[in-house]
């Protein structure tokens, strides 16, 4: 159980302040459903940007350049890989032809090893039955209705998947996992979650003034995408080898119901935020050894900070 959330403002009407304000209420909403680690992914003048932290969502340090209006998050409870390896939490990264992507899944794949075998696909050190999707894509050489109808119809287990590419364009594979989407037209504005509550809450703690909000249709064997002009396009894929009724046997849900044990990472405060600002920095285009020629100067995190954002 995970979550998948986000938000597009196609119509560039929310100030930088108010869309981290809005990713920072939904993505700890979504902590419900996965508090393992928290991951988010965004592009910044067509170059994409992905990061992920083995944290709770409330945890998290979140800052998007002004230019970003369009985030693809995700929380996890992990089941198969390791949290601390950052490699297996989400968004995950891939490259189809020319084009750059991030995808995020919420639910369990029982024939990732079975795919992976089937297309010769190459041996990968990312250890979660999800990353089978990324291959599935990167094989097809391109990022469309085609490519991710080939992929949702060659996946068997249960699954709703969300894939951002570098254009801005935000897809939608809706199998047999929850999915809600708001649409408020006055504000130019999209925004989803797994489920409508997880969406209400982050709504209703953001304390923004969206209008009317209008749901988006989205059905089992759906297909969405969601231009950067806010246009939506639809296609559908065969969803027959999902499952319907529960999870299959081996899976006991049970026990992921039990108390988490203790988040513990071995970083300081000080560690962590400057690992965090030279990853959004790189965005920006500024290296890791600048920020470390600023501080050698005497240049204070806060202070890079003001600038990378401000400046």
């Amino acid at each position: 159980m995970c979550c998948l959330f986000g938000f597009a403002d196609y119509g560039h009407k929310l100030t930088r302040k108010l869309r981290l304000r809005l990713l920072s209420t939904l993505a700890t909403a979504a902590e419900v459903r996965g508090s393992d680690a928290t991951g988010i992914s965004f592009n910044v003048d067509e170059k994409q940007c992905i990061f992920k932290r083995p944290l709770p969502a409330h945890m998290m340090w979140y800052r998007l350049p002004a230019s970003v209006t369009t985030v693809m998050g995700h929380t996890r409870m992990a089941t198969q890989g390791s949290e601390l390896v950052n490699a297996n939490n989400h968004p995950f990264p891939g490259i189809a032809g020319q084009t750059h992507f991030a995808l995020a899944h919420n639910g369990v794949l029982t024939n990732d090893k079975t795919l992976q075998k089937k297309y010769k696909l190459p041996a990968t050190k990312v250890e979660t039955d999800s990353y089978i999707a990324v291959q599935l894509l990167q094989q097809q050489n391109q990022i469309d209705f085609d490519s991710l109808r080939f992929m949702a119809e060659e996946l068997e287990g249960s699954f709703t998947i969300t894939v951002l590419t570098d254009r801005d364009e935000l897809y939608f594979v809706k199998g047999n996992n929850p999915l809600t989407i708001y649409h408020f037209p006055q504000s130019g504005l999209y925004v989803y979650a797994s489920t409508e509550d997880i969406l209400r809450k982050g709504l209703k703690n953001s304390h923004l003034n969206l209008g009317k909000v209008e749901p988006v249709r989205v059905y089992s064997g759906d297909i969405l995408k969601i231009d950067g002009q806010g246009k939506i396009s639809r296609s559908e894929f065969n969803d027959e080898k999902l499952y319907f009724s529960s999870y299959p046997r081996w899976f006991d849900w049970q026990q992921y119901q039990e108390p988490r044990r203790p988040y513990h990472f071995e970083e300081t405060f000080e560690d962590s935020y400057l690992a965090d600002l030279k990853a959004v920095a790189a965005c920006c285009g500024v290296y890791p050894e600048d920020i470390d020629a600023l501080l050698a100067e005497g240049v204070s995190l806060e202070e890079i900070e003001e600038y990378l954002y401000c400046g």
